[in-house]
C-alpha cells in the first residue's frame, strides 16, 4: 500500500510494506503514484519515505528523477527520508543523492521542509 498524507504544508508518500522490492511488479504502481503527485502537489513540497524499501533498481532512479523535476520545475522540493543501506548506495553510485536531501526519519524530513516553519 502506498500512503500519501499531507503534514506541516508537505505531502508525504510513504511506500508501503508491500514495496519492500521496487522492480516490475510494484514499479507501475509507485511510479504511477510518485509521478502524479509530484505534478499537482501544491504548495510542490514532497517527501519520500523509503523506510519499508530494501531493493531499488535504474528504473527507480529515474521515477526519482522525474518526480524531482516535476517538483523543481514549480519551485518546490523534494526529500527522501529512511533509506535502507542498499538503497542509499545505489542513490551515491548513481550520483543522484546530491538533487534532493535525504533524512533518516520522515519527521526529520517533514520538519526541513515544512512550508511554515512555525509549525516545526
Amino acid at each position: 500500500m502506498i500512503e500519501v498524507t499531507r503534514q506541516r504544508g508537505v505531502t508525504l508518500v510513504v511506500l508501503g510494506e508491500s514495496y519492500s522490492s521496487l522492480d516490475e511488479s510494484t514499479l507501475d504502481e509507485a511510479g504511477g503514484v510518485l509521478l502524479s503527485t509530484a505534478a499537482a502537489v501544491d504548495p510542490p513540497r514532497l517527501v519520500l519515505d523509503m523506510s519499508s524499501t530494501d531493493y531499488i533498481g535504474s528504473a527507480f532512479i529515474e521515477l526519482l528523477v522525474r518526480a524531482w523535476k516535476r517538483l523543481t520545475e514549480r519551485g518546490g522540493t523534494m526529500a527522501v527520508c529512511g533509506l535502507r543501506p542498499f538503497c542509499a548506495e545505489v542513490l551515491r553510485v548513481s550520483r543522484v543523492d546530491s538533487l534532493w536531501e535525504t533524512f533518516p526519519t520522515a519527521n526529520e524530513a517533514l520538519l526541513a521542509t515544512a512550508v511554515d516553519p512555525g509549525a516545526r
